[in-house]
């Protein structure tokens, strides 16, 4: 363990409720002091002197005051809005929190293809409107779901989906390393075999220079008809121009959509009032023990942290 106390600083742009939890989950923390911001000033006097950070963001107004941080732990999975070539450059470590969102983010992914699936978006339009008419129901046991992106969220997607019944393809970039619930796994340049087969395609890959705008028309065109789009990813992964035009012509049957190019999602966009898609703000990885999660990941990764273990930090970007 190091010899002298590292200032871990969390930001003030957290809900009192998270700064309450991360407080109560790393108070007793070893070699470790506490600071918790309540203001902006007191956010940027805090970088000034932090060699450590628990924070959303990393902005250049924070990032130019940080001169001794060594560390920030991210609580979001995705990265892309911190700068990781000047966090690189200064040598500052980067981890993010993967694993944190699987478990609600698998759950919403098999709710939202049981709402597919069962026809629940149809039978609630009809009882707003007080019609009595039986639909039927498909079974997802009977689909294929197509996972792009079989890491932590990707990886429990296919577990749950596997334990219904349905069969599992995906991609991953080493595909070796996938989860054994996929019953076939692609590398991402493969990607057209996962589209031509999915009866669901889950988007559930970071966003990247490779993976924006992965899903454009051509994808669009090469899934089938009657495929459903779940997207709770990243909006830009989608080309959601091309997706609009898809759902409105009938190229594929529906969309659940947690995620959007835009949030929040502009008023004006025709995606609000398609009767084949299914609207969620941003909120999948919701979670009761978010933050209790975030804080197991921090305080195993501050024991290898402290102990200069650089390389056996969880989930290390940078």
């Amino acid at each position: 363990m190091a010899d002298h106390d590292h200032e871990i600083l969390v930001p003030h742009t957290y809900s009192a409720e998270t700064k309450s939890t991360l407080e109560s989950e790393l108070a007793d923390l070893e070699g470790a002091t506490l600071t918790i911001a309540e203001t902006a000033d007191e956010t940027l006097s805090g970088f000034e002197t932090a060699t450590v950070a628990i924070t959303p963001r990393l902005p250049e107004e924070w990032l130019e005051r940080a001169t001794d941080l060594e560390w920030a732990q991210a609580t979001s999975a995705g990265v892309d809005h911190y700068d990781l070539d000047a966090l690189s450059e200064r040598g500052i470590v980067l981890t993010n929190a993967t694993g944190v969102h699987a478990q609600p983010i698998a759950e919403q992914v098999l709710g939202a293809m049981l709402s597919f699936e069962r026809e629940f978006l149809r039978a609630r339009d009809q009882q707003r409107e007080g019609v009595w008419l039986r639909t039927e129901g498909g079974e997802l046991a009977s689909k294929t779901v197509g996972v792009v992106g079989l890491g932590a969220i990707g990886g429990r997607v296919a577990e749950l989906a596997s334990a219904i019944g349905s069969r599992v393809v995906g991609t991953k970039r080493d595909p070796s390393s996938a989860p054994d619930t996929a019953d076939a796994v692609y590398p991402p340049d493969e990607l057209d075999e996962v589209l031509r087969r999915a009866d669901y395609l889950v988007l559930a890959c970071p966003l990247t220079e490779e993976t924006r705008g992965l899903i454009d028309g051509a994808a669009l065109e090469t899934m089938p008809d009657e495929a459903v789009l779940v997207n709770i990813a990243r909006g830009e992964v989608a080309d959601q121009e091309a997706l609009v035009e898809g759902l409105q012509q009938g190229r594929i049957a529906g969309a659940a959509l947690d995620v959007f190019a835009e949030e929040p999602l502009p008023e004006e966009s025709p995606l609000w009032n398609l009767p084949n898609v299914l609207l969620t703000p941003h909120m999948a990885g919701s979670t009761p023990h978010y933050y209790e999660r975030i804080g197991d990941i921090f305080r195993e990764n501050f024991e290898c942290f402290a102990d200069g273990d650089l390389e056996g930090m969880r989930n290390r970007i940078v």
